[in-house]
């Protein structure tokens, strides 16, 4: 049996003001599809600046949407090939 290496290209890249910094994701699969996501965060007025914090949130959650959207994207492929319903398995 022979094994592919396949690898994907993930970008995160972040805008900031002293409140809030949004993350924007994208994911090249092989056959050419990009997936996009966001996530944001926000800091509480009390808190200190600590900009790396709010890109780890901020990307966290545009990261959990991308990993939800090639989920969402895996079974509709498994039912067109299948003609069934497939089942997710929740993260």
């Amino acid at each position: 049996m022979m094994h592919t290496a396949v690898g994907w290209h993930v970008e995160l890249e972040f805008k900031e003001d002293d409140q809030h910094t949004s993350a924007a994701a994208l994911v090249r699969l092989p056959d050419g599809t990009e997936v996009r996501s966001r996530g944001h965060a926000s800091r509480h007025r009390v808190d200190s600046n600590q900009p790396r914090v709010g890109e780890e949130i901020a990307g966290a959650r545009a990261l959990n949407e991308l990993a939800m959207q090639l989920l969402t994207k895996a079974h509709e492929e498994i039912d067109e090939a299948s003609g069934r319903t497939s089942h997710s398995i929740n993260i």
